[in-house]
């Protein structure tokens, strides 16, 4: 099983990560390190992620942003950050248990036979919280369908930020074209990975709404994130697998 490292993007989190790490901790992954990337959180998380740390040295980082620069460029931080540091397989997961800790050994096991796993509610044996209204499950629903239709997105789910990368997937990827800084993030690395030909598997998730705090999905976040993918056509239609930097090697699905 492949060492993992799993970067997770905070702002006002601080009730919440402790009871993460202790998940993620107890599942049965050796050796699994936390990037927490803070955004000045208002509520001290970046002070409870160095109490982490410290409790728990070598298994716990922090990145420290000034204030909210946004969810791609935390994201693209820790991602960098991972690899600098040699991690093998790199996870991506919110901070609110809306991200199932125990659904991750299943991803690395899919691991071996695809450059990266998505988290899918979207497939058999998927679904949203059962508490969502009518409106957020269509808004939601349409979000992905407007993004497949509009790319050609072979996922079900390319909205979704439950993740397992491989080093040599996201080596692969052209970290300084992407320009989405937040929910179409998700939308445009999943484009870029599939343009340059890596291999994305889905697996089934629930998604749970936040069990401490309040949403930051808003109804006009979703439609600038509808606008934006237009632009993530134009931005990487052209994309090709012999763009990759290791497009001369073999098959990455056997590193």
């Amino acid at each position: 099983m492949r060492a993992l490292t799993i970067v997770i993007p905070t702002y006002n989190e601080a009730d919440n990560l402790p009871a993460l790490a202790r998940a993620v901790w107890d599942l049965p992954i050796p050796k699994t390190r936390l990037l927490i990337v803070d955004d000045g959180s208002p509520d001290g998380t970046g002070d409870v992620a160095e109490d982490l740390a410290r409790a728990h040295p070598g298994v716990l980082s922090v990145i420290h942003r000034p204030g909210k620069l946004g969810l791609g460029s935390a994201y693209i931080a820790g991602f960098r950050a991972a690899l600098d540091a040699g991690a093998e397989a790199i996870g991506q997961m919110d901070a609110d248990f809306s991200h199932a800790p125990h659904y991750l050994p299943g991803f690395l096991d899919m691991l071996e036979l695809a450059d990266v796993v998505l988290g899918s509610r979207y497939v058999p044996g998927g679904g949203v919280d059962r508490r969502w209204g009518a409106g957020r499950k269509l808004l939601s629903a349409f979000g992905n369908m407007y993004a497949r239709l509009i790319l050609n997105l072979q996922v079900r789910d390319g909205t979704g930020g439950f993740r397992i990368w491989r080093r040599e997937a996201l080596l692969g990827m052209p970290l300084e074209r992407i320009r989405s800084n937040g929910y179409v993030f998700q939308v445009e690395m999943a484009y870029v990975a599939q343009r340059l030909g890596y291999a994305l598997a889905e697996a089934p998730i629930y998604f749970e709404d936040r069990r401490i705090g309040q949403s930051k999905m808003s109804f006009r976040i979703q439609i600038e994130a509808a606008l934006r993918v237009w632009q993530v056509l134009l931005m990487h239609r052209t994309l090709k697998p012999a763009r990759r930097p290791n497009s001369h090697a073999s098959d990455t699905r056997t590193a």
